[in-house]
């Protein structure tokens, strides 16, 4: 059994409680804030602001929510020197632990020139800005600096997805993006190119080697990417305002707020469109072979 250890601030801390609501076990643990239990790894948020995983997928879910203590020395200093004033080609994902909405990819490059008018646009971790400074920075960004963004729609996910694996799709489309906006921004080559890392590098490049064309640049990979490059930090809030605006369309479509993650109301908005419109109508809107489907159709 694996383990691994994260610090978080108490916000982080709440967004993890609201993400694991369905996993919430009973029972309470001296000085924590809650703990749960999600395929087989358990989870226990301590009040210290330490976050404990235990269990054999201990590892790749701490992932999702921020880079181990044990992790962060070894993987920061594989990359270069000064590497945050480097001019920098970097990509992260949106939408990928949310059930409803779509899968969205951003690669962004940041070169030097445009670091510091980045910073004073507060271009920062999108998770530590309001939805509202997400939309409006992201505009202006687009209009600062080169980027390439995909949108992949529940429908079109639901096609791949039985013959590409939720990683294997990341990879696949993080590389297409990447490949991209090398070619628009050719002749100029990145100083480097990072990936905000959402699986072992040896695991993404066994996927990629796939792939009919792939990036041959050396590419870095760090969990919390946006922390080391402002160009990871800016690809996460172009993929994340993407991501509400396609919440928004879809809140529109159905009359009813469509909400995000993969808690107890996806499950309760999904049974509805069951009800309406069978798998079909549901297909549309969600990612089906997320554990909310079944549940949804219990609750039908």
């Amino acid at each position: 059994m694996s383990s691994a250890v994260l610090k978080l601030s108490k916000t982080e801390i709440q967004k993890l409680k609201s993400y694991y609501t369905d996993y919430l076990l009973n029972k309470k643990v001296p000085y924590s804030e809650f703990s749960a239990k999600k395929n087989g790894t358990s989870i226990t948020a301590y009040t210290s602001g330490k976050v404990l995983f235990q269990g054999n997928n201990a590892e790749q879910e701490a992932a999702r929510w921020g880079k181990t203590e044990a992790s962060a020395i070894k993987k920061s200093s594989s990359l270069p020197k000064n590497f945050a004033a480097l001019s920098v080609l970097g990509s992260d994902e949106v939408g990928n632990g949310s059930y409803f909405g779509p899968l969205c990819v951003c690669a962004a490059y940041a070169d030097k020139e445009h670091l510091e008018p980045l910073k004073q646009l507060g271009v920062k971790d999108s998770k530590m800005l309001t939805d509202e400074q997400i939309r409006k920075m992201a505009r202006e960004i687009k209009e600062l600096i080169p980027f390439k963004l995909l949108v992949v729609t529940p429908e079109k996910y639901n096609e791949i997805q039985p013959k590409y694996n939720a990683v294997r799709m990341k990879v696949a489309l993080h590389n297409q993006a990447i490949r991209i906006l090398l070619e628009q921004i050719a002749p100029t080559k990145p100083d480097a190119i990072l990936i905000d890392q959402f699986t072992s590098e040896g695991n993404y490049m066994k996927y990629v080697k796939q792939e009919n064309q792939r990036v041959e640049q050396k590419i870095y990979f760090v969990t919390k990417g946006e922390q080391y490059h402002l160009s990871v930090a800016a690809a996460s809030i172009i993929s994340r305002a993407s991501f509400l605006e396609e919440l928004d369309k879809a809140s529109l479509e159905l009359g009813t707020k469509v909400p995000s993650g993969a808690g107890k109301p996806s499950d309760e908005l999904a049974a509805k469109l069951l009800r309406q419109g069978g798998m079909e109508l549901l297909n549309k809107y969600v990612k089906l072979h997320f554990a909310n489907t079944e549940k949804a159709q219990k609750l039908v």
